[in-house]
């Protein structure tokens, strides 16, 4: 049987219950609100909330006698696209730049590379490598700059 907006809601709110009570993880709790949306029929739903303490209607009404659709005919489930973290490509590219603006993007690129990795360990984004990467830039260039002034000084110091 085909499932309706409202029963979609339904579905969403178990789910929302479900992460509050603690009961899923906000990477999973995500997963499956995208595919409660997505959810054609109440056999799906019914399979997105059946591992939770209350589904979005009795369970007789989601348990169908037999399959009225072969399975071959049933829309494929696609995996979320995984996508690459925004901050993790600010990071590298304020890290590219650091040579160009003499350095003055070596903060943003550590900030960013670190705000980057915080959220890719949350989120499961892409775009470690980059975080990474304009996290080593960003030092580099901190260190570099760093460097300048300590033999600045000592020359400062020495002519004195």
């Amino acid at each position: 049987m085909r499932a309706s907006h409202a029963d979609r809601e339904r579905a969403v709110d178990v789910l929302k219950a479900g992460f509050a009570e603690g009961r899923l993880q906000q990477p999973e709790y995500e997963q499956r609100l995208g595919r409660a949306y997505k959810a054609q029929t109440h056999a799906e739903l019914q399979m997105l909330v059946a591992d939770l303490p209350m589904g979005p209607v009795p369970q007789a009404q989601f348990m169908p006698q037999r399959p009225v659709v072969p399975a071959t005919f049933m829309p494929m489930q696609m995996p979320a696209p995984v996508t690459t973290n925004g901050s993790a490509t600010g990071a590298l590219v304020c890290g590219i730049m650091t040579p160009v603006t003499w350095g003055l993007t070596a903060i943003p690129a550590v900030i960013l590379g670190h705000k980057a990795r915080a959220e890719i360990r949350r989120t499961g984004e892409r775009g470690d490598g980059q975080a990474i990467a304009g996290l080593i830039l960003g030092w580099l260039a901190i260190g570099g700059w760093a460097l300048v002034f300590l033999v600045w000084i000592l020359v400062a110091a020495v002519n004195l």
